[in-house]
């Protein structure tokens, strides 16, 4: 875990959530190796003129990209607001509080299906960045608190 998130006393992801990141890296970048070789292959170029440096970045974009992201990532549950952080680059640190909560979502794609992990969505009131997702979260975890923010919402509305 990055030392910054303890430092500031985030929540990880879960991680497999590494993983889904990784295999679907690897999804958009096979056809890009792909035409590489065939290029090779094809007589285009000299050998590894253009190989050599897609496989080394694609090396990378699979390997590294994906737990630089997950560790520049974590949340902060409290009782009536939650914290996401992310961003490598560009750190994007949202709080929601619950009281803004229209409704909640949690959503799973068939690759986080498979690692038994999901997206809490939260829908606020207003139009710009009307929700906050929260990636990389055991679905149990997600559905749990996808339930203790209802109650808080519903205790707010009675």
């Amino acid at each position: 875990m990055d030392p910054r998130l303890a430092n500031e006393g985030l929540t990880p992801l879960d991680p497999a959530y590494v993983t889904v990141m990784r295999i679907g890296t690897l999804i958009t970048a096979v056809p890009f190796v792909i035409a590489a070789l065939v290029g090779e292959i094809g007589g285009m170029l000299f050998a590894g003129a253009f190989l050599v440096p897609v496989v080394f970045v694609f090396a990378l974009l699979v390997l590294l990209v994906p737990l630089k992201r997950f560790n520049a990532r974590g949340y902060d549950m409290s009782e009536d607001r939650l914290r996401v952080v992310a961003g490598l680059l560009f750190r994007k640190d949202t709080v929601v509080p619950f009281s803004r909560v229209q409704h909640i979502d949690v959503e799973q794609g068939p690759l986080e299906r498979a690692f038994g992990i999901a997206r809490l969505v939260l829908h606020t009131a207003g139009t710009h960045n009307a929700s906050v997702t929260l990636p990389g979260l055991r679905h149990e975890t997600a559905t749990e608190m996808r339930e203790a923010i209802r109650a808080h919402v519903k205790r707010e509305t009675l």
